[in-house]
């Protein structure tokens, strides 16, 4: 499963071996709601039928909750996702699911991250109420609560490989609309970009979401897109990243354990980024699924990971 912000993206991601590729229409009801990036209705029909050419597929992410009182957006998405040919679409609202069930009873419905359904008994309700096929799982699972998930329920598993990291519970995230007044969840943006700065300080550079300094650099450190879970607070008189580091989950070494732990499919993260990472990271992946690439090197894609490095993120988790 691969990401593609744009056309280019979406082709880069076929030319590099991806089975079914994701995408959102450029409208609030994805959530990466982003100028710049997403389909218009003609974009999104010629690439259906350019990847259906290919033998690949195309989902439609529609992952916002409708606000209330209109849902009109979000029903037409469904509607043009339907008519032009989508494979799936990925749904997080129940409203939306239950619209999509009764009008579209033969279109794939996969449950989105953002529906945070990390139990057998939620994913249940989700197949047994608005025939669901696959759930994408939150990434807080460890690789064995994957595998005991996935042999609980009769649905499909996806699971997030590469990309960006949050720290929040998948789609339930406030932080972004207490600083940008837009949400994730409803607007599908998290910092958005006319409020992100980058601006020198002496020979540091600080990073600003709607005027808040959320970090700052020195010239020869890293520097994350600043979102205000990944921002470096002063706490007990030291700066450090409280909530979370800027860094990208990179489960490439894992894709063993998570075949054996049977999930249907793996996700590569970043329909924001551009069609040079589309590139670098699904042909990589391609690589290791197919065995061709047995030794991982596990700095292979730090140079396009945020922060410059990797973490296998809770799929280890040694906590408790």
């Amino acid at each position: 499963m691969c990401p593609a912000g744009t056309p280019a993206a979406l082709t880069a991601a076929i030319e590099a071996g991806a089975d079914t590729v994701y995408l959102g229409f450029r409208d609030a009801t994805n959530a990466r709601n982003f100028p710049g990036l997403n389909f218009s209705r003609d974009e999104f029909s010629a690439g259906v039928t350019g990847a259906h050419k290919a033998g690949r597929k195309i989902y439609v992410a529609i992952n916002t909750y409708p606000k209330a009182g209109d849902p009109g957006p979000w029903r037409r998405a469904v509607d043009d996702a339907a008519v032009l040919g989508a494979d799936a679409i990925i749904v997080a609202d129940v409203g939306l699911l239950e619209y999509a069930a009764k009008t579209y009873p033969d279109l794939r419905r996969h449950l989105s991250v953002q529906a945070s359904a990390s139990n057998a008994e939620s994913i249940g309700f989700f197949q047994r109420e608005f025939g669901v096929q696959r759930v994408v799982l939150p990434r807080v699972l460890t690789v064995n609560e994957v595998r005991d998930l996935t042999r609980d329920i009769s649905v499909e598993t996806e699971v997030f490989a590469f990309g960006g990291m949050c720290v929040m519970a998948e789609g339930r995230c406030q932080l972004s609309s207490y600083i940008t007044g837009r949400s994730p969840n409803l607007d599908g943006v998290c910092s958005p970009a006319d409020a992100v700065r980058y601006e020198p300080r002496g020979d540091r550079m600080a990073c600003t979401l709607g005027g808040y300094t959320l970090d700052v650099v020195a010239k020869d450190e890293p520097a994350g897109y600043p979102t205000l879970c990944k921002g470096r607070f002063q706490a007990k008189g030291s700066a450090s990243y409280l909530f979370e580091e800027p860094t990208s989950l990179d489960a490439m070494a894992l894709l063993p354990d998570l075949a054996n732990a049977g999930v249907t499919a793996i996700k590569i993260e970043g329909r924001q980024r551009g069609r040079a990472y589309v590139s670098r990271v699904v042909s990589a992946f391609r690589a290791a699924l197919d065995g061709a690439n047995s030794n991982v090197d596990p700095a292979n894609l730090d140079d396009v990971s945020e922060g410059m490095r990797g973490t296998s993120g809770a799929y280890r988790k040694v906590w408790q």
